[in-house]
C-alpha cells in the first residue's frame, strides 16, 4: 500500500538508521525523498546498499506494494535483478501473492500511480548489466533522472524544500495535453452510461458552473494543516471557523470534495492527486480535501497517508450543494452501484491499488472537484462525480492549473510593464 509516512516507507531496512540525518537535511517526507538525485545522495554519504534500498522502495511505493519492502531489500539484490526473477521465485522467496507478482512485474500496470519504471527517479543502479532487458531498464532510469519541470517558473526554494529542479515523481511534460485536446468544459463529468440495462435512469447533474457567490462565504474549519514531518499532533488542535475565500485569497486552490475519507475510491483519487503534489507546489497551487462530516479517526487514517494537503470540514455541505447546482447529489447503493457498470469499474480500479478502506460515515452524497483562482477570480474548473468513484482527469486538472499560473504571470508582467512605462 502506497503511503506518505516516511517511517513506513523506510521500514526496517538500511535507510532506517539515516532517518535523523534525512530529517535534518529536509528529506522529511516520501515525495521529497523519492526525488533525491545522485548528488544529493553523495552529500549525505549514502551507501550503495542504501541507494539500492531507496530505488527498490520507490518502485514498490509507485506500485502500492510497500508490504514487501523489508523482504526485497534484505535479499541484497538490486531492483533490475528483482524484476528479472521468475514468478515462482518471487512467491517462494518473498511470499508474494500471485496478483501482487503481476503488478510487480508489469511495468505498465494501471494500478501504479507512476505507471512505468521510467517514473523511478533514482538512478542508483549505475552498473554494467549484461542482459538487454536490464540495459533498457537502466536507460529508462537514467532518462527519468534527467526530467525537469520545464515551463514552470518558481520562486527560490528554501533549503528544506523539494528539489523541483532535479526530478519529481512525474514531470509536467507527462501531463502535457495534445494540441487538439478539447476540455470537457468549465463543468466536466464522465459520460452518462445506461444503468440496469437501461431500465434505471441516471440522476441529472448541473450543466453550468457554480456561481462564485455560492462558495466564497461558505463556513469551513481546517481539520489538518498541510503535512510536514512532525505535524501529526496538530490534527487534535481545533481551529475556529473561517470563510472559504480565505483558502484561495493568496494562491489558487484545488478542492477535492470526497464522500468519505474511508471510501476506497475516495482514497484512491486523493492518493493519485497527492503523488503529483510536487507539480502543484511548483505551479503555486494549494491542495485541499473537503470532508462533509467530522469523524476524527477517519481523518487521522486519511491524513497524511493518502493526502498530505490540508483537510477542511464543510459541515453544512455547501461545497457539495454547489457541485449539484444547489442540491446535494445523492445516489443509493442499488441503483448507483450494483446497477451501474461504471461505478463497479471504478471500484475495481481503486481496489487494484491495494488500499485499506472501511464503510464508516455518510457515503451516498457524491462529491467532485473545484479549481478556484486566486482572490475573487472565480471558479476555473468544476468536476462532478456523476458515478461513484469518478475521477477528474489528472492531465486536465494540471492543464487548468498551468493556465491559471500563466495568466497570473502574464498579469504580473503586464503590471510591471505599466509601472515601468509610467516611470519613463
Amino acid at each position: 500500500m502506497a503511503s506518505t509516512s516516511i517511517e513506513d516507507f523506510v521500514g526496517n531496512g538500511s535507510l532506517k538508521e539515516m532517518l535523523l540525518k534525512l530529517f535534518e537535511e529536509g528529506w522529511d517526507d516520501v515525495l521529497t525523498l523519492k526525488v533525491m538525485s545522485l548528488e544529493d545522495m553523495a552529500d549525505i554519504n549514502m551507501t550503495r546498499e542504501q541507494k539500492d534500498a531507496l530505488e527498490i522502495r520507490s518502485y514498490l511505493h509507485d506500485h502500492s506494494l510497500m508490504q514487501y519492502g523489508d523482504k526485497l531489500e534484505a535479499s541484497g539484490k538490486c531492483l533490475p535483478e528483482l524484476l528479472n526473477l521468475d514468478p515462482a521465485e518471487l512467491s517462494s522467496q518473498f511470499g508474494m501473492k500471485r496478483g501482487h507478482i503481476a503488478r510487480f512485474t508489469n511495468r505498465t500496470s494501471e494500478c501504479s500511480e507512476n505507471p512505468s519504471p521510467a517514473s523511478i527517479t533514482l538512478p542508483a543502479s549505475q552498473r554494467e548489466i549484461p542482459s538487454t532487458k536490464n540495459s533498457n531498464y537502466r536507460r529508462e532510469l537514467m532518462s527519468a533522472s534527467s526530467r525537469k519541470l520545464q515551463s514552470v517558473r518558481r520562486a527560490p526554494l528554501k533549503s528544506n524544500s523539494i528539489a523541483y529542479g532535479a526530478t519529481t515523481p512525474k514531470s509536467l511534460s507527462d501531463f502535457k495535453l495534445k494540441d487538439d485536446h478539447v476540455f470537457k468544459g468549465i463543468v466536466a463529468a464522465m459520460p452518462e452510461e445506461p444503468r440496469g440495462c437501461g431500465c434505471v435512469l441516471s440522476p441529472s447533474i448541473a450543466k453550468n458552473v457554480a456561481p462564485y457567490s455560492t462558495i466564497h462565504n461558505i463556513s469551513v474549519q481546517k481539520l489538518t494543516p498541510e503535512y510536514k514531518n512532525g505535524m501529526e499532533h496538530l490534527i487534535k488542535k481545533k481551529t475556529p471557523p473561517m470563510k472559504a475565500s480565505e483558502l484561495w485569497c493568496h494562491k489558487p486552490a484545488v478542492l477535492l470534495c470526497i464522500r468519505r475519507p474511508g471510501c476506497i475510491m475516495c482514497r484512491a483519487e486523493a492518493h493519485k492527486i497527492n503523488v503529483s503534489k510536487p507539480i502543484f507546489d511548483a505551479l503555486g497551487i494549494q491542495l485541499y480535501a473537503v470532508v462533509q462530516e467530522q469523524i476524527e479517526s477517519e481523518v487521522k487514517d486519511f491524513w497524511p497517508r493518502y493526502w498530505s494537503g490540508a483537510v477542511i470540514l464543510d459541515k453544512n455541505r455547501e461545497f457539495f450543494k454547489a457541485l449539484g447546482g444547489g442540491n446535494l447529489m445523492k445516489d443509493n447503493f442499488v441503483s448507483g452501484f450494483l446497477f451501474n457498470p461504471r461505478a463497479i469499474a471504478n471500484y475495481k480500479r481503486a481496489k487494484a491499488m491495494g488500499l485499506e478502506h472501511n464503510y464508516r460515515g455518510e457515503g451516498d452524497i457524491k462529491g467532485g472537484l473545484f479549481i478556484v483562482g486566486k482572490g475573487k477570480s472565480g471558479i476555473a474548473y468544476q468536476f462532478i462525480e456523476r458515478n461513484f468513484g469518478d475521477w477528474a482527469p489528472l492531465a486536465e486538472v494540471i492543464g487548468i492549473c498551468t493556465q491559471l499560473q500563466n495568466q497570473q504571470q502574464n498579469l504580473g508582467e503586464s503590471c510591471k510593464s505599466s509601472q515601468e512605462y509610467s516611470v519613463t
